[in-house]
């Protein structure tokens, strides 16, 4: 007789294994939203929660989306506002779009 396996433990793995990676993607994607939004309303960069904020930004833009030397650089009057909220805008949304894909690809 043939014997029937049962898949629902690799099922379950898989589908939380999609949770986290979406959820590190997504987490990813509200850090560099915020540090833009904390960069471009002139945050105190000394408070610890802001620095924190954009110091994460800062690791998880990967230094292609650089607030520095990323994507696009602006010149002129608010250059630094306007490269952060490109670039650091443009993260979040790969991070996103990486983070769906990669739930696609592991979900069962």
């Amino acid at each position: 007789m043939a014997r029937k396996v049962d898949s629902g433990g690799s099922e379950a793995i898989r589908t939380r294994l999609a949770q986290v990676a979406w959820t590190i993607c997504a987490v990813a994607a509200l850090f560099l939203a915020i540090g833009a939004l904390c960069i471009a309303l002139g945050a105190n960069r000394d408070n610890g929660l802001v620095s924190f904020i954009i110091d994460v930004a800062d690791f998880v833009d990967l230094g292609l989306f650089s607030r520095e030397n990323g994507i696009k650089e602006f010149e002129g009057d608010n250059a630094e506002t306007k490269n952060v909220l490109f670039n650091w805008g443009l993260g979040a949304v790969a991070w996103l779009v990486a983070g769906r894909l990669l739930d696609r690809v592991i979900r069962p």
